[in-house]
């Protein structure tokens, strides 16, 4: 079977008190992408990365957990994500901006 390849883009809202505990939660999510060891890039309203697609789901579902499990009491987490035998990557799709 030929290599596959995801990009997952993936906002993460926690419900906070004040906006200086929201960030913080949102400080952990992006925690859990910077861990990963995957190529990433964080944006004003999302954060983009990719890799292997089994590998880009279990870090989804981490992301997704890792504000729950810091204390917010709700979330709305939105994802986008492509799969493909052939690409493109982040920097194929958006390098030309740069």
């Amino acid at each position: 079977m030929q290599d596959r390849h995801c990009v997952a883009d993936i906002q993460v809202v926690p419900q906070g008190p004040d906006r200086a505990t929201t960030y913080a939660l949102i400080d952990r999510a992006i925690d859990v992408i910077e861990g990963s060891g995957l190529h990433y890039e964080v944006g004003a309203m999302s954060t983009t990365f990719e890799g292997d697609p089994a590998q880009v789901w279990e870090v989804l579902r981490q992301v997704h957990q890792a504000a729950l499990s810091a204390g917010a009491p709700s979330q709305l987490t939105t994802i986008r994500l492509i799969e493909s035998a052939d690409g493109p990557t982040m920097n194929e799709k958006t390098g030309k901006f740069r």
